[in-house]
Order: C-alpha cells, then sequence, then structure tokens
C-alpha cells in the first residue's frame, strides 16, 4: 500500500523488497481511478492494478494498494499456442500444397494424354481419332470437339487431294493430246492443208487448257479467301440479255430455243463482271445438256430483298444423288445426261458457279423439274453487306 506522493506504507510478506513504482498509475489511482500496467518485477513480466483505498471509505483517502501478478504462466502458454498454431499452419499448407500438386497432376494428366495423340497425327494420319479420355465424362466434350476438327481437316485434305489429282487427270488429256498431234504431224513432210489441220486441233488444245488454266485460278482465289467482287449497282436483267446474246449461236447450232425472260429492272449490289462469268456457266451448262430441238429458258425476278436467277433446261436432268455433288469440282453427270454422252468441259463451272454466289453471301440449289429437265436457282441478296450481317442466312449450295 502507498500514499499519494509514492511512499511504501505497508507490502505482504512474501514480497522481500518494493515493487517498482509507475508514478503515472499512481496519479490515475489517488484520483480515484483503477488502472492496470504492465511491469517487471525481479526479472519476470508481472501485471499491475492501482486500486484507489478511498473508494472503500474516507480513513483511506490518498491511500493506493499496488497488486501485483506474475505473466510468466501467460507468456509459456502464449508461446506454446503460437507453436502449435504454427505447427498446425505448416501441417495444413504442406497437406494442402501436396493435396493441390497431386489433384493438379491428376487433372492435368488426362490433358497431356490428349495433347500427345493430337501432336502424334499427321496429314497421312488423320483417319485417326483421339481416344484418350474420350469415355471421361469431364474431358468427353473436348475430345468430341478435337475429333470433329480432325475429320472437318480429313474432308479438307481429302477434297485437296483429289483436286489436285483431278486437275492433273485434266491437264494430261489435253497436253496428251497437243503433243501426240504435233508428233504426229513432224514423223514426215506433209501438205499445208494437213498442217493447217494439225494447227487448228492444237489450237483446240491450248484453248482447252487456257480455259481450264482459268477456272482453276478462279476457283484458287476463291479458296485463298481473295476472289474479293468489285461492288457496284448492277440490272441483272441486262446482264442475263446480253449472256443470251452471246450464246444465242451456239443454241441455233442445236436448234435450242433459248429464251431469256428478264424485261423488269433488277438492279444489286454485285461484281458484273462475276455475275456474267456465273450465267454465262449457267446457260452453257443448260445448251450443253439440252438435246437438239429443247429449249432453255433463262428468268431474272427480284423478291424481298433478293434477285433469283433461274436457268432452265429440257434435257434428261439429273440423278437425285448427283443435285448436291454436281457442284462439286470435276463432277460430270453420267452419259445419261446427255444423249451424245459428251462429256466435254473442264467440270469447273458449276463449281465456279457456286464460288462467285458464296463470295455475294447468295445461295445456290439444283432440282429437277416435275415436266423434267433440270433447273438451277441463285439466290443473291441486293445487298451482300446485308446479308452477311445477317446470322440466320447460309451460303451452302
Amino acid at each position: 500500500m502507498r500514499n499519494a506522493s509514492g511512499e511504501s506504507l505497508l507490502r505482504t510478506q512474501y514480497i522481500t523488497e518494493d515493487l517498482p513504482l509507475d508514478t503515472t498509475a499512481l496519479a490515475q489511482a489517488a484520483a480515484r481511478r483503477l488502472v492496470t500496467i504492465d511491469q517487471r518485477f525481479q526479472g519476470m513480466p508481472i501485471r499491475s492494478l492501482y486500486y484507489p483505498l478511498e473508494r472503500m471509505g474516507a480513513a483511506h483517502a490518498r491511500h493506493v494498494l499496488q497488486v501485483p501478478a506474475p505473466l510468466t504462466g501467460r507468456d509459456q502458454l502464449l508461446r506454446q499456442l503460437a507453436w502449435l498454431l504454427a505447427a498446425i499452419t505448416l501441417l495444413v499448407g504442406g497437406a494442402s500444397f501436396a493435396g493441390g500438386w497431386w489433384l493438379g497432376g491428376r487433372m492435368v494428366r488426362p490433358v497431356h494424354e490428349i495433347m500427345d495423340q493430337a501432336e502424334s497425327m499427321r496429314a497421312g494420319t488423320l483417319g485417326r481419332r483421339i481416344t484418350a479420355r474420350a469415355d471421361t465424362r469431364e474431358y468427353e466434350r473436348l475430345v468430341a470437339v478435337l475429333n470433329g476438327m480432325i475429320a472437318r481437316l480429313e474432308g479438307a485434305f481429302g477434297s485437296q487431294r483429289r483436286f489436285t489429282a483431278d486437275a492433273s487427270h485434266e491437264l494430261r488429256g489435253p497436253l496428251t493430246a497437243l503433243r501426240g498431234e504435233v508428233e504426229v504431224a513432224l514423223r514426215r513432210e506433209r501438205d499445208p492443208e494437213e498442217y493447217r489441220r494439225v494447227l487448228a486441233s492444237s489450237l483446240q488444245e491450248a484453248d482447252r487448257l487456257t480455259q481450264l488454266a482459268e477456272d482453276l485460278l478462279t476457283l484458287a482465289r476463291s479458296d485463298a479467301g481473295v476472289m474479293q467482287p468489285r461492288l457496284q449497282v448492277t440490272d441483272l436483267s441486262v446482264r442475263a440479255a446480253a449472256i443470251g446474246e452471246r450464246l444465242a449461236h451456239r443454241a441455233e447450232a442445236k436448234a435450242i430455243d433459248l429464251q431469256v425472260e428478264a424485261t423488269t429492272p433488277t438492279n444489286a449490289l454485285v461484281d458484273p463482271g462475276l455475275i456474267d462469268q456465273l450465267l454465262w456457266n449457267l446457260v452453257e451448262n443448260a445448251i450443253k445438256f439440252t438435246p437438239p430441238g429443247g429449249r432453255v429458258d433463262v428468268r431474272v425476278t427480284e423478291a424481298e430483298g433478293e434477285v433469283i436467277l433461274e436457268v432452265r433446261d429440257t434435257g434428261p436432268g439429273l440423278p437425285e444423288d448427283a443435285l448436291e455433288r454436281v457442284f462439286e469440282r470435276f463432277y460430270r453427270a453420267d452419259a445419261a445426261r446427255t444423249p451424245a454422252g459428251d462429256a466435254s468441259g473442264t467440270g469447273l463451272g458449276l463449281s465456279i458457279v457456286r464460288a462467285i454466289t458464296e463470295v455475294h453471301s447468295g445461295v445456290v440449289r439444283a432440282r429437277n423439274a416435275a415436266v423434267g429437265g433440270a433447273v438451277f436457282r441463285v439466290t443473291l441478296p441486293t445487298d451482300p453487306g446485308q446479308a452477311r450481317r445477317d446470322p440466320a442466312r447460309t451460303t451452302t449450295a
């Protein structure tokens, strides 16, 4: 017990020396406030309570009781708790790391298996499919998507190989014929009339090679995505009538009645040159496969923001399985398509028609007429840019 000036008046017999005094705490206790403060006594931490005895009665005015309590046990307990928490943290952290490493490895392992199988595929092994984890629910869709992509690549490679083989075959024919004519002509001296015949035949083969090269170049530009139409407002009725006039002599040579029904102006934003090529191929194809004395009708109409080009012939029509294949490159209908079994041409005309139609965001389809003959229908938007912005529109044949 101390007085207001800090002098020790009384202490317990268990303490052999005075407790350390904190004058600030003593002053606050003398003002009848309870004060606790941490101190050190005889080398150990303690917590002292300064209690104003005036609260117990006026006889103890200005007397302050200082009661110490050791903090060694508390500090030891706190240290033990700190070590325990550190150990638990390390244990949980280590277990979490090990578990995450194991779980991550288990989750990533199937992805590596799928990647290994995908990386092992080459152009000659596209017939294979990814089988790793194909039956695992978590990876089923990923494997299905990759296999679908591989199937599309296989189809594209197959089409490219067929295209290359067919192009080589088509080029070899006229080259062989041209070389044969020249070799025969050079074996001995011939009169001028025979030389003129050989030159005329060679010129025909050269024209065929030129046409084939131009058609291949057109399709190559389409495949490369560099066939950029030079769009301008064009009256398709006028273009159809002009193509009809240019091919009229071919129709007359086979006694075919060629009619162009395109009197109403039908304006559309198209490339005039490409549209001329499209119309030429369709009308020429119809004349080629229409028997003598037949009829070819060309019709141009407009409806609901679209221009419809329709070419109808009175030939034998197309087999049902050829209605889609007819647009494939180098595809030719069988001899039943033409009475003479004529298989002339490059076999690329309708493929070019489809390529030109698609670059204009249009649609081309083939069907057989109810009364006989084939009908080719090309639907073009009057504004290709608007059609491309419409996701519901398709441009496939």
